[in-house]
């Protein structure tokens, strides 16, 4: 904070911190130079009346970081302390340099428009079409199969409400990313148990992480990653991991060894096929590694290590854990595309279902920077867009 005169004001709250005197110090502080400075008061007495709030006011300072627009009158008997005051004040100058700092730019991000930029669905890919076929279904079907899961099990809801709200994200975002894996990529389960059934399949089998002989740990070990060391989160570390592997490795020969052309995540860390994702929200455990630095901090859970393969699965194969990715993954996505491109997509459930199918929200989000415009739904946010109505029903 500063003064009149523009020096800075380091205000320093110990645990006895006496409130009267830091007023004094606040309001010393922004006199304009030349006027008198009152000297600190001494600490109040244990019983010192204490700030009211107004009658015509409502609530005032009731609310934690409320900014009231003027002081409440002196009163003995007010049930708000000293401390209490003095943060609602400091609060009151946190707000207003925030403001003056981010007003400029939190200006400048443009809200996403609702539904669907195409008028009719983009290609499914053929994969995808065959898949189905030879399950002897249709999308429609798959469609009306998760739908009915997710209509006929108030545990599964209710489990995502909760840790939506966590993530401070709306509930109708997993809906989507769930009903569009669960139509384009993997049939659903009948009921919620059954994925917990499947998750315990896995439990205490032995996985690693590697392509031939060499584990995922010691691959990253090698000097071409000495540029991702220091990465403060674990999104920031495997992002720059998965950009050393896609400008240096993939698809060429290195030491030695030859290097599929294929991503970072199918290569290392899928060790039955390529291209396999597991449980209720279909995440890959490169996804998940990204993403547990946040998990472990909304949610509590453990954080992930390359090196224990078998944790990685149980997170994503966990209805529970496969949720908080979920929706630590759409978090992200929002996020990225607010403070990267300028865009907030929070109120389009079509586009954060697209980007949780095709990931790498960072390096779209800067690519839609570059291009300008808005983002654009694929044939999987399409569908969540287009039964918007239907599912939000489901709510």
């Amino acid at each position: 904070m500063r003064g009149a005169e523009g020096h800075l004001l380091k205000v320093t709250l110990g645990p006895d911190f006496a409130e009267a005197s830091l007023i004094a110090s606040i309001r010393s502080a922004l006199l304009p130079a030349g006027e008198k400075r009152e000297t600190a008061a001494t600490p109040a007495p244990p019983h010192a009346p204490m700030l009211s709030p107004d009658p015509v006011r409502d609530k005032c300072l009731s609310v934690p970081g409320m900014i009231p627009t003027r002081f409440c009158r002196m009163r003995p008997g007010n049930p708000f302390t000293g401390r209490q005051i003095v943060r609602s004040i400091l609060s009151m100058f946190l707000v207003a340099t925030t403001l003056l700092v981010s007003g400029p730019a939190l200006a400048e991000v443009r809200v996403m428009p609702e539904g669907n930029h195409y008028q009719e669905q983009p290609n499914v890919p053929g994969a995808s079409v065959r898949r189905t076929k030879a399950g002897k279904t249709s999308f429609d079907a798959k469609y009306q199969k998760v739908r009915n899961l997710l209509a006929n099990d108030r545990k599964l809801m209710s489990k995502i409400k909760s840790t939506a709200r966590a993530y401070g994200i709306d509930p109708i975002h997993m809906i989507g990313a769930i009903v569009g894996e669960h139509t384009y990529n993997v049939d659903a389960y009948d009921r919620l148990q059954s994925y917990y059934v499947k998750a315990a399949a896995y439990a205490g089998d032995s996985f690693r992480f590697g392509y031939e002989d060499e584990t995922v740990a010691q691959f990253v070990a090698r000097p071409e990653f000495s540029k991702c060391v220091g990465k403060k989160s674990s999104y920031a570390l495997w992002s720059c991991r998965e950009s050393v592997w896609d400008s240096q490795f993939r698809g060429n020969d290195v030491g030695g060894t030859s290097y599929p052309n294929n991503r970072f995540s199918a290569v290392f860390f899928q060790p039955f096929f390529a291209g396999q994702t597991f449980g209720l929200g279909q995440i890959n455990p490169l996804t998940a590694l990204m993403l547990t630095d946040m998990v472990s901090r909304v949610s509590g859970y453990e954080r992930l290590d390359e090196n224990d393969a078998s944790a990685v699965y149980k997170a994503i194969m966990d209805p529970d854990q496969s949720l908080a990715y979920m929706a630590a993954s759409i978090r992200h996505s929002i996020d990225a595309y607010k403070s990267i491109a300028g865009v907030d997509i929070s109120n389009n459930p079509g586009i954060t279902a697209t980007l949780y199918n095709v990931g790498n929200p960072d390096q779209r989000a800067a690519a839609l920077k570059g291009k300008g415009g808005w983002p654009e739904e694929n044939y999987y946010g399409w569908l969540v867009n287009d039964k918007l109505a239907d599912l939000q029903g489901l709510l």
